[in-house]
């Protein structure tokens, strides 16, 4: 019995300690799922829309014809292993960047400003489409990463789905280079987790469509909102920017 009651003391204690991080940090998670959200409807799509297509075409190839449904088509478009991988592999680098950067001490608050204001800046590039190459770029880590990942192609479903979006997540970008530095400047671990994963949700809804009713139909329903999409990317600056201003003041 007092096992029990120490456990389910630990467990209130957990929960009351990441309740009152994420809530001092709200305005920070919410405007990374506004990041995430936005900035999948002109970089995601295009840079992870082949990933989602190639795992869509081998789940659904699996199934044989006289066994495929509607829902087999909605549930091989979702891809819910691979978004929990690469959630995973986002909450660990948050998690990793916020814990380092809070253990600086005193210039924690300089640091984190100035985290805040790399990531206003790369939103501001993302928000410009002729300067949208510069926060991305083929490299040789992402080579690796590509080969790495290969062969769980062939079956991304269960444990293999979730892995291939583990590895994925490390390939350079510079959408989750402005994310990660601004869930960094949290300077709390599970503040910089809750910022990533927030991001990643952010980012769900469009891949899901791709996945679902195929890229070239969602470039074409994209395209209003497209024009929308650089201005509230600058807009998410702005905040990301006051943010610093006000980090800096305190």
């Amino acid at each position: 019995m007092a096992e029990a009651d120490t456990l389910s003391l630990l467990l209130h204690s957990g929960v009351a300690v990441c309740r009152t991080s994420v809530s001092a940090n709200g305005g920070l998670i919410g405007s990374l799922f506004l990041t995430g959200l936005l900035g999948s409807l002109s970089h995601c799509a295009g840079m992870c829309g082949p990933f989602v297509l190639s795992q869509v075409a081998a789940r659904l190839e699996a199934v044989p014809a006289s066994r495929m449904s509607e829902w087999h088509r909605l549930a091989g478009a979702a891809l819910l292993p691979y978004h929990l991988g690469r959630a995973t592999t986002y909450a660990v680098l948050g998690a990793t960047a916020a814990l380092a950067a809070g253990a600086l001490g005193g210039t924690a608050r300089w640091l984190g400003a100035g985290l805040l204001a790399l990531a206003a800046i790369v939103m501001l590039v993302l928000a410009v489409p002729r300067l949208k190459g510069l926060a991305a770029g083929e490299s040789q880590w992402a080579a690796s990463i590509g080969r790495l990942a290969s062969p769980l192609f062939r079956a991304p479903v269960g444990w293999r789905g979730w892995l291939l979006g583990m590895i994925l997540g490390y390939i350079p970008c510079g959408l989750v280079y402005a994310a990660l530095a601004a869930a960094a400047a949290s300077g709390d671990a599970i503040a910089g987790a809750a910022g990533m994963l927030a991001f990643a949700a952010g980012t769900v809804p469009m891949l899901v469509a791709v996945g679902a009713v195929g890229h070239a139909a969602v470039v074409h329903w994209r395209a209003p909102l497209l024009k929308w999409a650089p201005l509230l990317l600058a807009l998410n600056a702005v905040v990301l920017g006051f943010m610093a201003w006000r980090m800096m003041l305190a």
